[in-house]
């Protein structure tokens, strides 16, 4: 497990660490983001989206729950947060969690048991000077051999 700690002073800032992981991104990768409303969860997928190579303007997809974007890999963004049970993230669709598209779930601490062990996982909060800390947490054995990479690639973000 890598964890890192990450400083984002702006939403640009938090759209480049999320462009600077694109790269790394996998099929069936599942990247998972907790924090509180307004912290930069979609803001973060939008940056993700981008790296991508994806065109389409993101949203939140907090009322439709699940939106599906073309790129270098097909992104499935998917938003939990009005869902009231685990059984209710299973009738999403066969697309989330698809093994061949790389799936954001914005807040995905609510349905951590329903996760593959390996993914990422990615908390915002808000800091007292309106900067946001993105915790990053690369679980499982897929993510083992992408640690130095993802390293290298949040270095300029990275809080000491």
């Amino acid at each position: 497990m890598t964890t890192l700690a990450l400083t984002s002073t702006s939403p640009d800032d938090t759209q480049a660490i999320a462009a600077a992981l694109a790269p790394l991104l996998r099929p069936g990768d599942v990247v998972a983001l907790s924090g509180e409303l307004g912290a930069g969860k979609t803001c973060f997928v939008q940056g993700a989206a981008r790296g991508l190579g994806i065109d389409e303007r993101v949203t939140s997809p907090t009322f439709v729950l699940v939106k599906l974007y073309e790129g270098r890999l097909p992104l499935v963004h998917c938003d939990v947060y009005r869902l009231e049970t685990l059984s209710d993230v299973q009738q999403l669709g066969d697309e989330v969690l698809a093994p061949d598209a790389v799936t954001c779930i914005e807040w995905g601490d609510a349905v951590t048991p329903l996760l593959p062990d390996d993914r990422l996982e990615i908390e915002l909060a808000h800091t007292a000077n309106g900067a946001r800390t993105l915790t990053v947490t690369a679980r499982g054995s897929g993510w083992r051999p992408r640690a130095d990479a993802l390293t290298a690639a949040f270095a300029p973000w990275r809080s000491s």
